[in-house]
């Protein structure tokens, strides 16, 4: 393309400080040093983590910065040693990578890449420590690798998943983070039969997507726990058969899902974060086969307790990390996993705006509404 090798201005939207609106600005990005590809940013999505870290009360502030790490896009150009992409790839950047050289990558159990996992206070790229976004020559720093909230962004070659051209990136872009979170904690980890029964705890975006996967895999019971009845009837389009509200209920709602379901569900997966509810989905499982999945990050003062005989009954906890996905090699499948149709994607977009009002989708995520809201950045 023109514009390689050179710096390009475009829009982007830069966090100045903690909590305030994001700012539409015209910033310089660099172009892609050595393993580097410099990317045009088509959609990009609000994940939950974003606010998080905009808001930055439990965590390292790094600020000015741009935000955004749920999206899909086009290789603008690469950097040296760049073999397997070329200007005009379609790619899924993802907030973790997969080096495919250290331990973990050679390794079929494991996503945890030595070099590009996830590192959420680095605001510069990894090769030269240095931000490739600068604004009157000041730099702006960048977040966990990918800094989609601007119309090009300089990402690690390990961090670009490339998948099939003829997927809408304007669905595909959920991808990258939340919903092959949820579906591959379901899909790769919990791993139900068919006909199984499967407990869900937290009926969000990643909950929803968990619920997805137990749909996928002929699951012929899905319960869902959340302290909200109003998901519920959301919740239906994803599968849910059965709804319980653990305020509803004076015993714990481990209890009420055993009684529920005669001795306990087969698998559970946790989507909120919350330890107590960790706990439930562990306790909620059958003995002799059950499997609890955690997905939710915890509070770091969190302590998960439980009798050790739940574990001589033959119930397994297990963790997970980005649904047990290698980036790489494996995100290209979910998409064809929504090309055939299996996977549903439409119903997880409930809002779409112009990049210009990305505050719009900061305010729609505050106050809990909809699932996820995609920014064009065509306008």
């Amino acid at each position: 393309m023109a514009t390689a090798g050179k710096v390009i201005k475009c829009r982007a939207a830069v966090a100045w400080e903690a909590g305030k609106p994001l700012s539409i600005e015209e910033v310089e990005v660099a172009p892609p040093q050595a393993m580097e590809v410099r990317v045009k940013i088509l959609y990009t999505a609000l994940c939950h983590t974003d606010v998080y870290f905009w808001e930055a009360m439990g965590q390292t502030p790094v600020f000015p910065r741009i935000l955004g790490h749920e999206a899909g896009g086009i290789v603008e150009s690469v950097g040296e040693g760049v073999t397997e992409l070329v200007p005009g790839d379609h790619v899924l950047p993802v907030f973790t990578g997969e080096c495919k050289e250290c331990a973990h990558c050679k390794s079929e159990e494991s996503n945890l890449c030595d070099l590009l996992r996830i590192n959420v206070d680095r605001g510069v790229m990894i090769g030269d420590g240095q931000s490739r976004f600068t604004i009157d020559g000041k730099p702006i720093f960048h977040f966990v690798g990918t800094s989609t909230f601007s119309e090009y962004t300089v990402i690690h070659v390990g961090c670009l998943a490339k998948i099939n051209p003829e997927a809408p990136l304007d669905k595909v872009c959920v991808l990258s983070c939340g919903i092959s979170t949820g579906l591959g904690a379901t899909l790769n980890v919990a791993k139900p039969k068919k006909d199984s029964t499967v407990a869900i705890f937290g009926l969000g975006a990643v909950g929803l997507s968990a619920m997805e996967g137990a749909r996928m895999a002929g699951a012929s019971r899905i319960i869902g726990v959340d302290m909200n009845p109003a998901k519920f009837e959301q919740a239906k389009k994803f599968g849910c058969t059965d709804f319980v509200n653990p305020r509803d209920h004076t015993k714990p709602v481990q209890e009420v899902l055993v009684e529920m379901t005669n001795g306990g569900v087969d698998r559970a997966v946790e989507c909120t974060g919350n330890v107590n509810a960790m706990i439930s989905a562990f306790e909620c499982v059958h003995d002799g086969w059950g499997v609890a999945v955690l997905v939710g990050v915890p509070h770091k003062e969190a302590v998960f307790k439980t009798h050790p005989m739940n574990f001589l009954n033959e119930k397994t906890l297990k963790g997970t990390f980005f649904g047990n996905y290698k980036p790489r090699t494996d995100l290209p499948e979910v998409v064809e996993m929504y090309m055939r149709k299996e996977l549903e994607l439409e119903k997880f977009i409930t809002h779409s705006v112009p990049f210009s009002q990305i505050n719009t989708a900061f305010d729609l995520m505050l106050k809990g509404e909809g699932l996820r809201c995609v920014m064009r950045m065509e306008e």
